[in-house]
């Protein structure tokens, strides 16, 4: 639907309201990522022929994210944190997308390690499903209206956001929509990836370096249209690690092919 200024009509449902209850849509979709996360990695230790619970590792992951995204928000105002920790904490707004990343990686590498699953192999396996995983959890976003959207357009389907928990009555560009395309797409790509992995001896870890180059790569870009403030040299947070993302599987990826070609040297032919 549009409405009359040719701009999309408004999305936005911040809370779901049923009978005394209020639900808020953000956190509805970040368990409705959590849940097809889970689905999609146990699908993949089956394909693997993995002995864990992928459901379990979610969960506990999941919380672990959560606990980290508001954290590391809350560490960006040292000030306020330190006069109000608790507020800050507990309130509903302030989740990153960087601390809620760390938090549930080092709770996967710890559950991984208890499940003794090798640790290339591991990170192969979560790939695809952090991909849809955040996907899903970013049109929590669009539908909350909570200042992820890009810069003023003129495209059709830009978006305006009067209601939002940061508000703009601007059309602006729908960069929650876009993530989620990018990211259900990059997703797909992973699980091919995945599948012609598993039919070579070699090359555990290839499909995580994908995953920290393409992912990187869209964000980055994703970035340049967004309204998050610039930190250093015109970059924003998301941007920097963006960039340690990709420069991360680049490395990661030449140290897998270096260390599968040594066997071959050292057997070859005089």
């Amino acid at each position: 639907m549009y409405n009359l200024h040719g701009a999309p009509a408004n999305l936005m449902i911040p809370f779901l309201h049923i009978g005394p209850l209020s639900i808020p849509t953000y956190g509805l979709m970040v368990a409705l990522g959590l849940i097809c996360a889970a689905y999609i990695l146990q699908a993949d230790f089956d394909r693997r022929g993995v002995k864990a619970d992928a459901f379990t590792m979610i969960t506990i992951a999941g919380l672990a994210g959560i606990f980290g995204s508001k954290l590391y928000s809350a560490l960006e105002s040292p000030a306020e944190f330190i006069a109000h920790p608790l507020a800050q904490i507990f309130n509903r707004y302030g989740f990153t997308w960087f601390g809620g990343f760390l938090g549930g990686f080092f709770a996967m590498l710890i559950l991984g390690r208890r499940a003794k699953i090798p640790l290339l192999e591991f990170l192969d396996a979560c790939t695809p499903a952090a991909s849809v995983g955040y996907a899903i959890g970013r049109m929590g976003c669009l539908l909350s209206g909570d200042g992820d959207y890009g810069t003023p357009t003129t495209l059709p389907w830009g978006m305006s956001f009067p209601n939002g928990v940061v508000p703009t009555t601007d059309r602006v560009h729908p960069t929650p929509v876009y993530e989620f395309l990018v990211w259900c797409a990059i997703g797909a790509f992973l699980w091919y990836l995945g599948s012609k992995a598993l039919r070579r001896p070699q090359g555990k870890g290839l499909v995580f370096c994908a995953y920290l180059i393409l992912t990187g790569i869209a964000r980055y870009l994703v970035e340049i249209i967004r309204i998050n403030p610039r930190v250093f040299l015109g970059l924003t947070n998301a941007q920097i690690v963006s960039i340690l993302s990709v420069l991360a599987g680049i490395a990661l990826f030449l140290w897998i092919k270096s260390r599968d070609a040594a066997p071959e040297k050292r057997i070859s032919p005089r």
